[in-house]
């Protein structure tokens, strides 16, 4: 159990893949540090994982609520990212302001993370970001986001040289069945899942513990670095 004794941060821990990934990240023996804006979803997420966890509400949009933050937990040794904002809507009809909200969650989220949780990292740590399939293959009504999963990706290219020896990667993933989707109501997600599955190579869509692997994979392999790891079934070619 390489994660052993290791310290892992957790932005966007508390539900969906980043809460996933949290309890599997927890059964390879890693202490982890969740946060997320919602206290309630961080104190039950703490629960379900029944593990060493300490919780923090932090909104990831405000950089100085990132850097105080980072300043009061003290050293790790991984830095895990999935928070996710979207808005779905064509090009010209979505509202400047949904893309905005969306960069500030999911890309200037991230890059806070990064920029203020480095200097606390391990030289033998890493960073993960999380991208998406729409940042590789295009889809209507998903500008905001591809845009953002685009930015990601290279950002992540450029910090796996800047920020050595502590590793960059980023997991991107195809659709995967979350409570996010349930949002969409239980009609809605039915279609949108029977959908995604008659179109993957695999026939199915992902499970939230299917990205959670791949950031242990990243967390464990000291050789990964600048990495794009698709987690999509192949979709990104269909």
């Amino acid at each position: 159990m390489k994660l052993q004794g290791k310290r892992v941060v957790f932005i966007g821990g508390s539900s969906g893949i980043g809460l996933a990934s949290a309890k599997v990240v927890a059964a390879e023996g890693a202490s982890l540090v969740l946060v997320g804006r919602s206290e309630e979803k961080l104190k039950q997420a703490q629960e379900i994982i029944n593990a060493e966890v300490e919780i923090y509400s932090v909104d990831v949009t405000q950089e100085d609520k990132v850097n105080t933050f980072f300043q009061e937990i003290g050293m790790f040794d991984h830095l895990v990212m999935t928070p996710f904002d979207s808005y779905m809507g064509s090009f010209l009809d979505l509202d400047s302001a949904a893309a905005h909200a969306v960069f500030a969650c999911k890309f200037w989220g991230q890059y806070y993370a990064a920029k203020h949780g480095a200097p606390k990292l391990s030289n033998e740590g890493s960073i993960t970001f999380f991208s998406g399939i729409s940042g590789r293959k295009p889809f209507e009504k998903l500008s905001a986001i591809a845009s953002v999963n685009g930015a990601i990706e290279a950002l992540c290219r450029t910090l796996s040289i800047e920020l050595a020896p502590i590793r960059v990667n980023v997991i991107a993933p195809g659709l995967i069945d979350t409570p996010l989707l349930d949002s969409f109501g239980a009609d809605v997600k039915s279609m949108v899942l029977d959908s995604a599955a008659a179109k993957s190579p695999v026939s199915r869509v992902g499970r939230p513990e299917e990205p959670a692997h791949g950031i242990v994979f990243l967390m464990e392999n000291g050789f990964v670095n600048g990495e794009v790891l698709h987690v999509d079934g192949g979709m990104r070619f269909s």
